[in-house]
């Protein structure tokens, strides 16, 4: 696998070289699908909630790229004061 970085024009030179093949195999449409996708990795870094993940690291004795993971695998910061709900009256 390679990675390279290319400007958009570049990007569009590739695109257009590999439409002009004619017809195209699953290698070449794949490549062509990923350029389209690289544009994609261009976005701005996200902002995560750094104390939050600390903190969870901390309570679950894991490293913070692994609450990271859990959160982008669809888990959630907790609520504050989620499980401190005030009792019901009997």
């Amino acid at each position: 696998m390679w990675i390279v970085r290319f400007t958009d024009a570049q990007r569009d030179a590739l695109k257009l070289l590999i439409e002009a093949q004619g017809e195209v195999g699953p290698s070449l449409g794949g490549a062509g699908e990923a350029l389209d996708l690289a544009r994609w990795d261009e976005l701005p870094d996200a902002e995560l909630p750094w104390d939050a993940v600390s903190t969870l690291a901390s309570m679950q004795g894991i490293g913070e790229a692994d609450v990271v993971w859990d959160l982008a695998a669809g888990g959630r910061l907790p609520a504050k004061h989620a499980a401190r709900r005030p009792a019901q009256p009997s």
